[in-house]
């Protein structure tokens, strides 16, 4: 692991953005397919918001040890995705969210990474919860949701203007 890493799970390692790393998120939130959940205009990102973005999860890391990390299979080192939290910004709370290139759909990479993001806030951080909300359409995204241990609380528009299906997850006592 380099010193960009945050941690690692049994297939995964979670790594911080540097800025010369945009074209992976461009290629990322840049397809359609992926794009599709991401706003209300369900568009690919512009390079406005995509640069937009990733400064504030780089600088979101240095102030907060929070932010999107990029997620590499352990194995070959292929970038999959992102994984991690924002701060949701009307209530401020840490948000979890993740998004992977559509090869990637449906082999529990996504699971394994919100887990580990769940376990390692709890761990290394004193947030006393964090939450996560997905689309309403968007069933894969809500079912991980569900699967690392939140429970729904509200559905309601969210900051972006998409109708979703909020969680939260409460710190262990």
């Amino acid at each position: 692991m380099s010193d960009l890493d945050l941690f690692g799970t049994d297939r995964l390692v979670l790594s911080v953005w540097r800025r010369d790393q945009i074209g992976d998120l461009v290629r990322l939130h840049g397809d359609p397919v992926v794009a599709k959940y991401l706003s209300a205009h369900g568009q690919p990102w512009s390079m406005q918001e995509m640069e937009a973005a990733l400064d504030d999860w780089i600088a979101l890391f240095e102030t907060r040890r929070l932010g999107k990390m990029r997620v590499r299979r352990k194995s070959d080192g292929v970038l999959i995705g992102r994984c991690g939290y924002g701060i949701y910004t009307p209530t401020g709370e840490p948000e979890i969210g993740y998004s992977l290139y559509p090869e990637f759909w449906g082999q529990g990479y996504a699971f394994e990474a919100a887990s580990g993001m769940r376990d390692w806030i709890f761990r290394e951080t004193d947030a006393p919860h964090f939450i996560g909300f997905a689309d309403v359409r968007n069933a894969a995204s809500l079912t991980v949701l569900e699967r690392i241990g939140m429970t729904p609380t509200k559905v309601e528009t969210s900051d972006e203007g998409m109708m979703c299906q909020f969680h939260i997850m409460v710190r262990p006592q």
